[in-house]
C-alpha cells in the first residue's frame, strides 16, 4: 500500500482562497491590467476581494490588488483586522506591505515571490515600533509558485514600460541621468 501525503486543512483552505485570487488576476489581465489578484478573509469567509486596476479604467500607480481589496473591507470589520488573512498572487510590494502592516492584517499568503520588488526582506528591518513582531503579519509563501510565477513573469514583461516603470524615469533635479 502506498501512503498518501497528508495535507493540512489550513493548506487546503489557503489554496482555495489563493485560487480565487488567481481567477481575479486573470480577469484583471483580460481587462488590460497587470495579472494580480487579492482576497481578504476572516476564517473561511471572504470579506473583500479585488484585482490590479493600475491601468484600466485610467492609469493610477496606487491601484494595486492589495490596496483595492483593503478599500473594500467593510468598515465594521476593521476591529477584527488581526484575524484577517490577505491572499495575493504575488508577494506584496513595499507600498502594499506597508498598507497591510498599518491596517493590522494578521497574515499574508502569497502565490509567488517577487525578487525584484517584493517586500518580504524588509520585515526584519522594520522600525523599532514593530520590534519583536508585534503587529507584523505572518508572511507565508510562495504557496502556488507553479501557477503564480507565470503571472509574475507577465507582470515583469509589462512593468518597465509603464509610466512608473524604469524605462520612463527622466532625470530630475538632484537625480543623475
Amino acid at each position: 500500500m502506498i501512503p498518501t501525503m497528508y495535507v493540512s486543512p489550513q493548506y487546503e483552505s489557503d489554496r482555495r482562497q489563493l485560487e480565487r485570487a488567481l481567477e481575479l488576476a486573470i480577469t484583471a489581465e483580460k481587462l488590460g491590467n497587470l495579472p494580480i489578484g487579492c482576497v481578504i478573509t476572516i476564517g473561511e469567509e471572504r470579506v473583500a476581494e479585488a484585482a490590479n486596476a493600475l491601468l484600466v479604467p485610467v492609469y493610477n500607480p496606487g491601484r494595486h490588488a492589495e490596496i483595492e481589496a483593503l478599500r473594500s473591507v467593510p468598515p465594521e470589520l476593521w476591529s477584527r483586522s488581526r484575524e484577517m488573512t490577505c491572499y495575493t498572487t504575488l508577494e506584496p510590494c513595499v507600498m502594499c506591505m506597508g498598507a497591510l502592516l498599518l491596517h493590522g492584517i494578521g497574515r499574508v499568503v502569497f502565490g509567488a515571490t517577487d525578487p525584484m520588488g517584493g517586500a518580504g526582506e524588509l520585515l526584519s528591518r522594520l522600525p523599532s515600533y514593530y520590534a519583536g513582531g508585534a503587529g507584523v503579519p505572518l508572511w507565508n509563501g510562495p504557496l502556488l509558485p507553479e501557477l503564480c510565477e507565470t503571472l509574475y513573469h507577465r507582470v515583469v514583461e509589462r512593468f518597465d514600460s509603464l509610466p512608473c516603470g524604469k524605462n520612463n524615469f527622466k532625470a530630475s533635479p538632484g537625480r543623475p541621468e
